[in-house]
């Protein structure tokens, strides 16, 4: 596997990469997605429902559709790297666990991890704060996943 070289030097990948990071970030300013009223009018099905999530979703989402076709036929990416092959979807206790809690945050908070990035960028202490928690949230996870694990096969 390889990864973004630390040189000066940006080659296709990182080029690509960073440009797919600019569109994907200027999407979220755009839709407004940063704002975490849009989301959370999303989730508010009996209030005030905003439903213009479900348009940056399906924007998202039915491109998609095409392009995992035609990924499927390919054994090369564009860029010469291999595709690889697509693991057969397993639904077990950490996914179920890991998915609610996501979805919790994300209607409590209404901030997912790209918004909370712009949001951080922009979004002043709350931005900064919720950041810094997601961050943290990540780095400590696979240690309590490993703790969790351990204490179910003992």
């Amino acid at each position: 596997m390889t990864g973004f070289r630390l040189s000066g030097h940006a080659g296709p990948r990182e080029i690509v990469a960073f440009a797919t990071g600019a569109i994907f970030g200027s999407g979220l300013l755009v839709s407004g997605m940063i704002d975490t009223r849009k989301v959370q009018g999303w989730l508010d099905f009996f209030g005030d429902w905003d439903p213009t999530l479900a348009f940056v979703l399906g924007g998202a989402v039915l491109p998609m559709v095409f392009v995992w076709r035609i990924a499927e036929r390919r054994r090369v990416s564009v860029l010469g790297t291999p595709i690889p092959s697509r693991t057969p979807p397993k639904l077990d206790r950490a996914l179920v666990i890991g998915s609610l809690m996501f979805g919790v945050g994300w209607g409590l908070a209404g901030l997912c991890p790209g918004p909370a990035l712009a949001s951080f960028a922009i979004g002043g202490w709350g931005g900064a704060l919720f950041f810094l928690a997601m961050v943290s949230g990540m780095v400590m996870a696979p240690t309590v996943a490993g703790w969790l694990s351990s204490r179910t096969t003992s």
